[in-house]
């Protein structure tokens, strides 16, 4: 599913262009920069559970064609290994770091069963059938050790894998979100306003002028 994604709607935004303006401190620098500079190579995960968790990011998460990808699995990797559950998770499901390792063996151990071959080394569309049924539940191999996989599907794979996505400052480019509002804010608030901080979404009215315009967003 990689690469299938739309281009963005906001044309000419780049929301780093806010970098050394008044709409972000200094704390939000570094949480952007942080966030930039995450390592590529995994230092929480074995090279298999690497290789499935890429896999599987691929695989889930549409992304644009037309720039980098968000390093989704790295960012996964670097939530893990720093442990940072949400302060909460359903009974059913073990914490954090055990429920990936456990659904990344099952998905595993799944695939071997079906195809002979682990998740990484399959041809996308037998991935996409995978997930479809681990979507749904169907995937009940001992690997899972108890976990559901619908529930491993719903509560961290689309939670972790779009919560690490949407997180990225690219993504906010994409979708037109300025980041932290801190200190700057938003003062238009009614419907159909925006700040002049703000990027300006594309339409068939705007469209041989919204580019120019997003440029200057800062």
């Amino acid at each position: 599913m990689n690469n299938d994604a739309t281009t963005t709607r906001y044309p000419g935004y780049d929301v780093l262009n806010k970098r050394n303006t008044p709409s972000w401190d200094p704390i939000t620098r570094q949480v952007v920069e942080d966030r930039l500079s995450t390592p590529r190579e995994p230092r929480f995960f074995d090279p298999a559970q690497w290789a499935a968790a890429t896999a599987l990011c691929n695989c889930v998460v549409a992304q644009p064609g037309d720039r980098l990808a968000v390093p989704v699995a790295a960012m996964l990797d670097a939530r893990l290994l720093e442990d940072q559950g949400d302060g909460w998770r359903d009974a059913r499901l073990p914490p954090l770091r055990e429920a990936w390792c456990t659904g990344l063996a099952a998905l595993d151990a799944e695939a071997q069963a079906e195809h002979q071959r682990v998740f990484a080394q399959l041809a996308p569309d037998r991935q996409t059938a995978l997930v479809e049924q681990m979507q749904c539940g169907r995937l009940r191999a001992a690997a899972w050790r108890g976990m559901p996989s619908d529930l491993f599907f719903s509560e961290r794979v689309l939670h972790d894998l779009y919560g690490a996505y949407y997180s990225h400052p690219a993504s906010w480019s994409e979708i037109g979100f300025g980041g932290p509002a801190n200190p700057r804010g938003y003062v238009r608030l009614n419907k159909n306003r925006r700040d002049p901080w703000e990027a300006i979404e594309a339409t068939a009215e705007n469209a041989a002028t919204v580019k120019g315009e997003n440029t200057r967003v800062r």
